[in-house]
């Protein structure tokens, strides 16, 4: 009843504002969500808590305008469940069979892999650099804690991207707020405990408006943890 209640007052005040599309889109959504997590209760599957989305990129070497990047970006399956995740991961080719450079952007559903993205714009990404003997394995881990629901603060999460270099394999992480440096620092900290990140290994941690204006997404990096 209090939900019921609460949302027709919504209702009401959006009729009064004009705002009325956006709190039908709100609910819209809600229904949507709602009814695809009793679909897949009742088929047996054992829902996400975020619905994912994986694109994969592979870069032409020295292009970099925005709009080619765009076009490179396609999007390669979502899933909802558990059992969805599985399917996906277990048919992806594994980081050491991708050609340089090729990005794979395992991103919640809805949020565009690209600096622009509203989603995005306000926020930034921790990066981790490692070698291509050990990176499918930090990358499989990353992924887990992330499906899982298991890195700290994961409503200000939006994804994670793996980079395949010709020398290293780049690990980002990418959350909605640069300017919150406590939540920033949080991240950092869920990140290295869940990847049990040896010492050895530096984090830094860039804005993407930093990222628009020098046209680079790792270089020029502002903070080191």
């Amino acid at each position: 009843m209090e939900i019921t209640e609460r949302r027709d007052e919504e209702i009401r005040e959006g009729r009064e504002s004009g705002n009325m599309d956006s709190i039908k889109s709100q609910y819209v959504t809600d229904s949507f969500a709602d009814e695809r997590h009793s679909r897949e209760l009742k088929a047996g599957l054992h829902p996400l808590r975020y619905k994912f989305a994986i694109w994969y990129t592979r870069r032409t070497p020295g292009v970099r305008s925005q709009t080619s990047y765009e076009d490179n970006i396609k999007k390669i399956v979502e899933f909802s469940t558990v059992e969805g995740f599985w399917a996906c991961y277990c048919h992806l080719a594994r980081s050491s069979l991708l050609p340089s450079p090729t990005d794979l952007h395992f991103f919640k559903d809805g949020i565009r892999p690209l600096w622009e993205d509203g989603a995005n714009c306000n926020g930034g990404k921790w990066i981790i650099r490692f070698s291509k003997v050990v990176s499918a394995r930090f990358w499989e881990d990353l992924l887990l804690a992330l499906v899982g629901d298991q890195l700290d603060d994961a409503d200000n999460i939006c994804g994670a991207v793996l980079s395949v270099r010709f020398n290293e394999d780049i690990i980002s992480v990418w959350n909605r707020n640069a300017s919150d440096h406590q939540a920033v620092m949080g991240l950092r900290d869920s990140i290295k405990r869940h990847l049990k990140l040896p010492h050895a290994y530096v984090m830094e941690y860039k804005p993407h408006d930093a990222s628009l204006r020098d046209n680079s997404s790792y270089r020029n990096t502002w903070l080191r943890g």
